[in-house]
């Protein structure tokens, strides 16, 4: 079976902090990870070092997501790697015709093509797993599921109580009977 070590997946977005936020939920699963900032940038990667996975935004300046798909899609060789399609704008005035065109014109198809933003990391993981075989564990789960309940409690803790529980994580462990 494959495993997420063995892959190399292509981030495309022109957010910087969306890009690495995307970036990290993947190499936090094992991933390797390579990211652009528009169509153009993320075609050269392509050309350069071609991934087993494309996550793609579809509005973005220069080439946008919606022209680099059909150029990937007309290259026999390129047309095979698998891509989501990471988006909000499915439903609005900005993006909402490229992606009816790209629906309805099967550039993308089958389940999960496409993931609306803000994107819960465990969904889009599991996306990448299941396109390219991966074996989808609980231990992952557990991780991603524990890493966002973190990142909820630390965006509303007291900095006296996240000083406290620093501390606390920077102590040693006590020893355990064997080792004493």
């Amino acid at each position: 079976m494959a495993r997420a070590q063995d892959k190399t997946v292509l981030v495309v977005d022109d957010e910087p902090n969306v890009r690495e936020y995307l970036a990290q939920i993947l190499r936090d699963a094992g991933f390797s990870v390579l990211t652009a900032g528009d169509g153009d940038a993320a075609l050269e990667i392509i050309h350069q070092r071609r991934p087993d996975f494309i996550s793609l935004d579809l509005v973005m300046p220069r080439k946008s997501g919606h022209k680099l798909l059909y150029e990937i899609r007309k290259d026999k060789e390129l047309a095979r790697i698998p891509v989501v399609i990471v988006t909000a704008h499915a439903r609005d005035d900005l993006g909402q015709s490229d992606f009816q065109a790209v629906m309805e014109n099967r550039v993308v198809s089958g389940p999960g093509v496409y993931l609306e933003k803000p994107v819960k990391p465990l969904d889009y993981v599991r996306c990448v797993q299941r396109a390219l075989g991966i074996e989808e564990t609980a231990e992952l789960e557990d991780r991603i599921s524990l890493q966002e309940e973190l990142k909820q409690h630390l965006a509303k803790a007291d900095p006296h109580a996240l000083r406290r529980a620093l501390e606390t994580l920077r102590k040693k462990p006590p020893a355990s009977e064997d080792e004493r």
